[in-house]
């Protein structure tokens, strides 16, 4: 097979799993459950594609970057403290607000979104029952300490205010009378201005704009003000690997000049854009990088995570599973963590909150956790 042969193989099995994808959510958003036979009958036939391709879809990429130094850490056990009878799903998303508060949104038998103190004790659910939550993927709490969420499901980002009350919409969930939403294999439609598809993760600016990474459907980044009106974009329907374009942008984080910092995940690298989307950098020594964060203050520093991939695929705990410290430069300060399901590893991170450089909350997918880092000093070189 040649080398064209198998590109276009591997090309073929992902488009063909992202249709099973956009399918299985069309159909859950739709009518419930009843479709998950449907689901799984077209990821085998995608599973089987991908075998035929050498099962290279599944690879994993480990990070090129070497003989970076480790950074010691703690993990505090037995975080969270939920009341008798409420459980975590699959950890989508954690972030931290001013007064030490985080936030878990979480996958389960319905998507919610929890609210914890500084301590891990339960204090509310936020959203219960609301009309843009299906499909959890991402929570944020901005400098206002109003809380976003990301909701792929319903492609949909919410904003909070501290109290609770949705103030601000993005995107525009299905509607149900319409039925079942045709999915064709092909050419993707174009990026519509307002009309997300299955988005991944928000951000903003000094100036309170809105960076939104448009994922799975889309492969861009949308800038929008303050107000929710489109302003440009970087990347578009499309998935490439060139200087402005995309290929699962997974996650998003800007600094305080308001560059913007994408986990650029399926191109297995980290972009960096000025405000205006215009490229500036390229970090592809840190493997796939699932998630970003930039951590406040006057020095600001990078996060990003090269996450051991979903169903721990052969090998892939060799050579994944660290998360990096990381000036805003791209120079790398160390690394820290591994895969693993025990406390202390991590089993595929999602996504991460730094508001304390020394203090990293991560939200995992498989073990249904959130953990609370304490990074310890490095050793002197």
């Amino acid at each position: 097979m040649t080398v064209r042969e198998r590109r276009a193989r591997i090309s073929a099995t992902s488009h063909c799993v992202n249709y099973c994808l956009r399918i299985v959510i069309d159909l859950y958003v739709m009518f419930g459950h009843a479709y998950s036979l449907r689901w799984i009958s077209c990821i085998m036939s995608c599973i089987a594609l991908g075998l035929l391709s050498g099962g290279t879809l599944l690879a994993q990429t480990k990070a090129k970057a070497q003989n970076v130094p480790e950074i010691p850490f703690d993990t505090i056990p037995n975080l969270i403290k939920l009341p008798p009878g409420l459980y975590l799903g699959e950890s989508m998303g954690v972030a931290t607000n001013s007064k030490g508060h985080f936030f878990v949104y979480t996958r389960s038998a319905n998507t919610r979104l929890f609210e914890f103190d500084q301590n891990g004790n339960y204090v509310r659910e936020i959203g219960a029952g609301n009309y843009g939550f299906e499909f959890a993927h991402s929570v944020r709490v901005d400098p206002e300490d109003n809380i976003w969420v990301v909701d792929e499901g319903t492609n949909m980002v919410i904003k909070f205010n501290p109290a609770g009350r949705v103030v601000m919409v993005l995107g525009h969930r299905p509607d149900v009378i319409a039925g079942a939403l045709s999915t064709t294999v092909g050419p993707a439609p174009l990026a519509g201005k307002y009309i997300l598809g299955r988005p991944t993760d928000v951000a903003w600016d000094p100036q309170g704009d809105i960076f939104v990474s448009d994922g799975y459907v889309n492969n861009r980044v949308v800038k929008y003000d303050k107000n929710g009106r489109f302003i440009t974009q970087v990347g578009s329907e499309k998935a490439g690997t060139g200087k402005t374009e995309l290929n699962l942008p997974h996650g998003i984080a800007v600094d305080a000049k308001g560059n913007v910092y994408v986990a650029d995940r399926s191109n297995h690298r980290l972009q960096v854009f000025d405000n205006d989307l215009a490229f500036k950098a390229s970090y592809d020594n840190i493997g796939d990088s699932w998630t970003v964060c930039v951590s406040p203050g006057p020095h600001q520093y990078l996060f990003t995570s090269n996450s051991n991939p979903n169903g721990n695929a052969p090998g892939s705990w060799d050579i994944t599973g660290e998360i990096y410290k990381m000036e805003l430069d791209g120079t790398i300060l160390g690394r820290f963590g591994h895969a693993s399901k025990q406390a202390g590893g991590f089993q595929v991170v999602h996504m991460m909150d730094c508001r304390n450089p020394n203090e990293i909350f991560v939200a995992e997918i498989e073990s249904w956790r959130v953990q609370k880092l304490m990074l310890k000093p490095q050793a002197a070189k």
